[in-house]
């Protein structure tokens, strides 16, 4: 992976991601749920311009934007074009299941990472990695393998630009946060 993969928009790059293997150091798995968000998108936190809670976002694409989700959960995302972000939403857990089911407080595999609260809390990322590049270490960033079945929705857990169809998983897997009905 490098650095033009990311320089995309977000809608695009969400898409692609969906059956890449990401890590953070040993544990990590195959991207199965994506969301978008462009600046020009009421429902991302670029929308209102640069702050200090989410100036990664208008900073290089491939850097982390790492934020909290109602003072409680972690989520991270990876930038893309200035101001647009990639949600990481749920992994298929392959490497470090013991070590993230000691984070998680469980051992069902489908529980570990189905969610972006639980994927940040198994992985171990927290906010001191906001603004980190994922193209090196304590990163691993591996393409798919084939062009999966992609499905596509509408984004979750928000209250503006609900309609955008900017939600992404692969099609058969039971580690998605919630269900996606449609073949795209």
């Amino acid at each position: 992976m490098n650095k033009d993969f990311f320089s995309r928009d977000a809608v695009t790059v969400a898409k692609a991601m969906i059956g890449m293997e990401f890590r953070l150091h040993n544990t990590g798995g195959i991207v199965v749920e994506t969301e978008a968000y462009r600046s020009d998108d009421p429902a991302s936190h670029s929308f209102n311009g640069p702050t200090v809670r989410n100036r990664a976002m208008f900073g290089p694409p491939a850097h982390l934007y790492v934020y909290r989700s109602y003072g409680i959960h972690w989520c991270a995302n990876i930038v893309c074009l200035s101001g647009s972000a990639v949600l990481i939403r749920a992994l298929d857990p392959q490497t470090g299941l013991d070590l993230m089911a000691s984070r998680r407080g469980t051992a069902a595999t489908k529980a570990l990472c189905s969610g972006p609260g639980k994927l940040c809390q198994a992985l171990g990322i927290t906010g001191n990695l906001d603004g980190v590049s994922v193209l090196q270490e304590p990163f691993l960033l591996r393409d798919r393998q084939s062009v999966p079945d992609v499905l596509v929705g509408a984004r979750i857990g928000i209250s503006k630009a609900t309609e955008a169809q900017w939600r992404f998983g692969l099609k058969g897997s039971d580690c998605l946060s919630k269900p996606i009905t449609r073949l795209r």
